[in-house]
Parts: structure tokens; sequence; C-alpha cells
């Protein structure tokens, strides 16, 4: 692993991408994928790296939630994809990358946000369209890539509520499920690219109602359970209805959900997990 060099001008072409959050749902594929097209690599992570992991990218340790080895980790790269995500700490978080980006001499900064953060007026959604608004004007070169629902969070939705004697499900929602591994196919494409400002939302194949979903994952895991559509009041909940968070003019994505389900049941074969329930 090469030391990252300190410089306040632009690094070279040759110098690696830096992955924020580079071990988690979206950051992980989104390397391997880099890696795959032979992109150099700076997986930036609040852990060392593990025992066994022999991926030829640099590691760069750093915690976001207080700077802590930020300059380190962006010092000698030419572009940094932020995948790495706080609900709370949004816009503080980026604040801190963008910040250090720019002093780093930084050419371009990706930013993965969510489809209808600008409609929907959820508090994450909220955080992450004042993310982007921080970004635009930020002085740095940046693209904006809007997501629909990544398919392992929409299953969680019906997988988490494992332990309640019905499942839940919201009167009227619609989801767009998309896979992480096209979404990250996605990025590395628009981080080899030029500064594009914000780009065409990507969304899944299909729209569903949350009652489909709901039935298509109990159906995957071979278990069958009442489902219970619950009407949801308040602003945040009539923005679901009317599909704020849905780019049906953008589907994509190609893997559906039924597809997305199959191949998770598949890696867990053998193993009783029953598809995380």
């Amino acid at each position: 692993m090469t030391s990252p060099n300190t410089s306040a001008h632009p690094a070279p072409n040759g110098s690696p991408v830096l992955v924020t959050g580079g071990t988690g749902t979206l950051g992980r594929p989104l390397v391997d994928e880099l890696l795959s097209d032979g992109v150099p690599v700076r997986v930036m992570s609040r852990r060392p790296r593990r025992p066994g992991d022999d991926r030829p990218c640099e590691w760069a340790v750093c915690d976001l939630t207080n700077g802590v080895g930020l300059a380190a980790a962006v010092s000698g790269v030419r572009a940094i994809v932020h995948c790495a995500t706080d609900p709370w700490r949004e816009v503080k978080v980026l604040s801190r990358v963008v910040e250090a980006g720019r002093e780093a001499g930084v050419a371009h900064l990706v930013y993965i946000s969510i489809v209808g953060v600008d409609r929907v007026p959820f508090p994450y959604y909220k955080a992450k369209l004042r993310a982007e608004r921080l970004l635009e004007k930020s002085g740095l070169p940046y693209t904006i890539l809007r997501a629909t629902q990544f398919h392992d969070l929409v299953a969680a939705m019906t997988t988490g509520q494992r332990r309640l004697p019905r499942v839940i499900a919201p009167t009227g929602f619609r989801f767009q499920p998309v896979e992480v591994t096209e979404v990250a196919h996605r990025l590395a494409e628009l981080v080899r690219g030029e500064p594009a400002g914000r780009v065409p939302d990507m969304g899944g194949p299909h729209v569903h109602t949350a009652r489909e979903l709901a039935e298509e994952t109990l159906r995957s895991t071979g278990r069958s359970r009442r489902i219970v559509e619950l009407p949801l009041p308040g602003r945040t909940a009539r923005a679901f209805r009317q599909g704020g968070n849905l780019a049906p003019d953008h589907a994509t994505g190609k893997v559906t959900y039924g597809e997305f389900l199959a191949a998770r049941n598949a890696r867990n074969a053998g193993q009783d997990c029953g598809g995380g329930w």
C-alpha cells in the first residue's frame, strides 16, 4: 500500500479514487467495480482492513463524525465518491469531506443521493437535500446521482417485522427498488468522467406497491403471514402516496426485485437463515 502524499494541487490521473464508506452496502461493490476496471482505489473506513482482505487497494482509517484521519485520507486522491451516510449528521459530514477535498485539490466529488429528496419531507431526505445544496455551492467540481431505494432496504421493511404478529404495509405507498451493484456500476462510470452536476435519476425496473413487495418477500422465504395495510397520516406519508420517491421515467435498472430475492436465497442456501427470517 502506498502512503498518501500531501499536495494542494490536483492529483494526476494515476492517483486513487477515494471511496468513503467503502465497506458499506454501496461502497463495497463500488470498490470492487473500480478495481475490476483497473482504477486505483483508496477505501475509507472507520476500522482497519480486515485480515484476509487482499484486494489491491489502499486503506484509510477515518472517523467522519469528528474528522480524525480525514486529511490523510483525501491527500493525493484525484476524486472522491462519498458513499458514507449518517442520518443525523449528513450535512456536517459532507461539509468536512468537501472542505478537506478542497484543501487537497480534489478534482471531482461524486455524491449519492435519493430520488424524491426535494418532494418528500422525510427528515433524512431533507438532510440529503441540504447536503446537495451545500455541494452545489461549495466550488468543488461535483456530480450528484439520485437513486431509488436499494433492494435490500425494501426487503428489510418486511423481514424487520419478523417478531410482529402481522406484516404491516403502509397503504398507498409504492417503491421502485434498484439493485445496489447497478448503482455502483453507474457511480464508477460517473467518477471516471468529468464533473457533471446533477445527472439523471436512477430507478429500478418496476414500481410496486408496498403490499406487493411484502407478499413477494414472504413468498421468497416460504412464510405465510397476514399482511395488514395501514393508512399513515401526515405530509410525508402523503408525499409517498403521491409517488414523490419514484422515478418511472428513469427505470434504468435491470435486476428485478424477484431476481434479487432469488439470488439472496441462493447465497443463503445451506444456512438456517431463511433469507433473513
